[in-house]
């Protein structure tokens, strides 16, 4: 059968299982056994042995579920209420006042976090219930929080990024310092949108009531010393050269368990439920990695990948007009997929394509990273919105739609990559070379 029709079968396997409420995982592992069985001779009980054993056991994937713990332990210090304390006095004087406190919180927390729920959900905590007693528009408070939360995947250390690095065979401590400028600009371009909002609607950001002499600010301040010198040892140690990323995810699990200790919240209760939320966590993401293995596989076995690509160069696409049908498709597949689904579920017929156009793959994956950010904010499959839903009370539509604007300041972000290539290749090629 032509790589077509098997194109065609293939994507309405992958949809009925999907629609039929088949795990993810399951659904990848499914498509590829009916792919090997369809359109192949091979033994497909011995490559899936084969690739899922191979995934399961990657040096590189050991980084994950520490990263997650460490993420999961701070969720339930006192991190958050002590970040809010030291970020407010400083903020007053900015157009949109503590309504930045979402953005840089979220940005702060992203860089020992690496989890975009993660940072919705403990930022959130902390400043939904201040923000709405203090008289700030309820739809910016919820708009701001879920696309800032979303910044936990693209400031390092992300989790996504260390899917993305095992599934394209890209250095994970490359992506990590890769994401570090473009993080910084898209936190820049959030609390500018907000600035411009907040002076457009001058009548929705209540006044100034933080009275603080500049000693007092200093201060409290110091209530941010404990999560910076989290994000120093951990990133520090990578960008260092000290400690490969497994190495600093484990120096990252140390911080926060003594962190959670000096700050009261460390029991047993809280210890346990760490554990067992990063080992949900890790057990799901490592799941999918193992039916995306065999897919990948299997894509190969069928030709379907080699296929696409004649394919591609056959159109004589612009490099331009393939980055925005893949934006395109993937903001439609973040309807219905979550990030890292959507990610493994793609690679082995999209990096194909991306490679055969001449795009660098350490630039593709920050380029991925921020599409996949805008999926966490889109209804009905948004984590972000789900997140924020319990704190607020609001439907996910009605969150999906306060968010809107960062989804399209998300689209700016994308655009200028593309023109500021080097906003993600440069420092990498400083620090590793």
């Amino acid at each position: 059968m032509d790589p077509t029709t098997a194109s065609i079968v293939v994507v309405v396997a992958m949809f009925v299982m999907l629609a039929a409420g088949v795990w993810v995982a399951l659904a990848l592992a499914g498509v590829g056994f009916v792919a090997m069985a369809l359109f192949t001779s091979r033994p497909i009980g011995l490559v899936m042995a084969t690739n899922v054993w191979g995934a399961s056991t990657s040096w590189t994937l050991t980084a994950l579920p520490l990263f997650i713990w460490m993420g999961e332990i701070l969720f339930r210090t006192r991190i958050s209420s002590d970040m809010f304390r030291g970020l407010a006095p400083w903020m007053g004087w900015l157009p949109g006042r503590l309504m930045h406190v979402n953005i840089v919180g979220c940005s702060i927390f992203a860089a020992v976090s690496g989890s975009s729920a993660a940072t919705a959900a403990t930022i959130g905590r902390m400043t939904i219930p201040e923000l709405k007693r203090r008289g700030y528009d309820p739809m910016m408070i919820v708009g701001s929080l879920a696309g800032a939360g979303t910044l936990g995947l693209l400031i390092p250390p992300s989790i996504i990024m260390i899917v993305y690095g095992v599934a394209a065979d890209v250095s994970i401590a490359r992506l990590f310092i890769a994401g570090v400028i473009p993080g910084i600009v898209l936190s820049g371009l959030f609390m500018a949108y907000v600035a411009g909002w907040s002076l457009l609607n001058p009548d929705k950001v209540p006044p100034n009531d933080i009275r603080m002499s500049f000693g007092e600010k200093i201060r409290e301040t110091g209530a941010l010393i404990p999560v910076m010198l989290l994000i120093v040892a951990v990133l520090g140690s990578i960008y260092g050269g000290f400690a490969t990323p497994t190495e600093a995810a484990a120096v990252g699990v140390l911080g926060a368990l003594v962190l959670a200790a000096v700050t009261g919240t460390l029991s047993w209760a809280t210890f346990r439920d760490s554990v067992l939320g990063g080992a949900r966590t890790t057990c799901m993401i490592s799941f999918i990695l193992a039916g995306a293995a065999f897919l990948t596989a299997a894509m190969g076995y069928t030709g379907i990948p080699r296929a696409l690509a004649e394919w591609i160069t056959a159109q004589q696409f612009s490099t331009i007009s393939l980055l925005a049908a893949l934006t395109v498709f993937f903001v439609i597949m973040g309807c219905f997929l979550d990030g890292i689904s959507m990610v493994v579920l793609t690679t082995s017929v999209i990096l194909p394509m991306v490679q055969q156009a001449g795009i660098d793959l350490l630039w593709f994956g920050i380029y991925i990273v921020i599409v996949v950010e805008m999926a966490q904010i889109t209804p009905p499959v948004g984590f972000n919105l789900f997140v924020l839903q319990p704190m607020t009370g609001y439907g996910i539509f009605t969150i999906g739609k306060a968010a809107m604007p960062f989804f399209v300041v998300m689209v700016l972000m994308v655009a200028l990559l593309w023109v500021f290539p080097g906003m993600v290749t440069w420092l990498p090629s400083q620090m590793m070379g």
